[in-house]
This record gives C-alpha cells, sequence and structure tokens, in this order.
C-alpha cells in the first residue's frame, strides 16, 4: 500500500482494533477485518521479538488481504521486520524521530495520549494519528486513571489530525464519547471478548455513522 493510500485509509478509519495473537487467531482476523475493522494493531507485552514476528507474519498477511493498514504497537525494530504499515507510541517509548528514522518518512506513526497537554504536544509532533484516553479505566491498561470524557471533548474540538478515542468503549459506551466528538475509536475486548467479533465490529461502525 502507498503512503498517500495508506494516510486516506487512517482518515476515513472508524474502527481501530488492539489485539495480540490468540487460538483460532485466524478465523478471528478474518471475522473482523471482513465486518470492517479498518486498522489493525499488534500488542504483545510479554512476548520476546521471535514469536511476535511468528503472529506478526499473520496480521501482515491478513491486512494484505483486506486493504487495511498494520501497525506494531511500541517498537518500531519489530514494525520494521515485519514489514508493518506502522508503530504505535505511547508516551514513554521511542522518541518519534528514532521512529522515523528506523521506518522511514512513508511509515504511520501514531501516538497514544492521556490529558489535554499531552494531546495538544502530539499535534505539533511528526505523527500521523493521536489516541486520546482511556475514557474509562480499563483492565488492558491496569492502574492507569481513566482520563475521562472531557479529554475527548478536549480532542473534538482541537485536533488538527485524525484521532481516536479508546478506553473501555463498547457498545454500551460508544454513545457518550460520539455525543463527544468522536468518530474514530481504538478498541480491544470489545471486539476480541465477543462471541460474535463481526457483529461487534459492525455494531460499533453503525454507532459512528
Amino acid at each position: 500500500m502507498d503512503p498517500d493510500e495508506l494516510r486516506e485509509r487512517l482518515d476515513r478509519a472508524r474502527v481501530y482494533l488492539v489485539c495480540g495473537g490468540r487460538p483460532g487467531l485466524v478465523d478471528f482476523l478474518e471475522d473482523a477485518l471482513g465486518a470492517g475493522v479498518d486498522v489493525l494493531q499488534l500488542r504483545e507485552k510479554e512476548l520476546e521479538a521471535a514469536p511476535i514476528l511468528e503472529i506478526a507474519e499473520v496480521f501482515r498477511d491478513r491486512c494484505d488481504a483486506h486493504g487495511v493498514p498494520f501497525i506494531v504497537n511500541d517498537r518500531a525494530d519489530l514494525a520494521l521486520a515485519a514489514a508493518a504499515d506502522g508503530v504505535h507510541l505511547g508516551q514513554e517509548d521511542l522518541p518519534v524521530a528514532h521512529a522515523r528514522r528506523i521506518l522511514g518518512r512513508h511509515a504511520i506513526v501514531g501516538r497514544s495520549t492521556h490529558d489535554a497537554d499531552q494531546f495538544r504536544r502530539a499535534l505539533s509532533e511528526d505523527v500521523d494519528y493521536v489516541v486520546a484516553g482511556p475514557v474509562h479505566e480499563t483492565p488492558t491498561k491496569p492502574g492507569r486513571p481513566a482520563a475521562g470524557i472531557d479529554l475527548i471533548r478536549v480532542a473534538a474540538g482541537e485536533a488538527t489530525k485524525p484521532w481516536f478515542a479508546i478506553g473501555g468503549i463498547d457498545a454500551a459506551t460508544i454513545g457518550e464519547v460520539r455525543a463527544a466528538g468522536a468518530s474514530r475509536v481504538v478498541v480491544v475486548r470489545a471486539i476480541t471478548d465477543a462471541p460474535d467479533p463481526a457483529a461487534a465490529v459492525k455494531a460499533l461502525r453503525a454507532s459512528l455513522e
């Protein structure tokens, strides 16, 4: 996928899924991507590089089949090795300039932010998109306090780049983030824990349209 098409897809994105390896991975990804996931991020915090790259091969293959950008969490080196389309950086991760040096100008680079000041700083960084949250506390990020819906209102009012709301967003809570101005969401458990992942994706998309 060429850089312009990548960024066009990012701009049109509504549902961004973060997940790792799991039993039945190929079928799960087929269901999620086929139902309308727009961006897919591989996040594996506990594994070493070699098994992450094995999982990444599956992600890359399925993303190519569906024309969906493939992002790796935290590690620009693994993103490069996996031929990913980009990397997602937290506040304590590699500086953006270093990630660009590794991946090049064509790559997508995203940034997590947890308060209004971080969000505003990210808008001035050399990143392609920003994630704001967590809206609610979530077991995906234990110990991190919720940023709350006010951060979503700030993001909606001040964003100059594509941005996504994150944190405990599911069918029951997506209405409040939509009302606060979010038109894109990052989700984990709302899809990974769903008995019918495809139906969960479609419901989230419908709530954002």
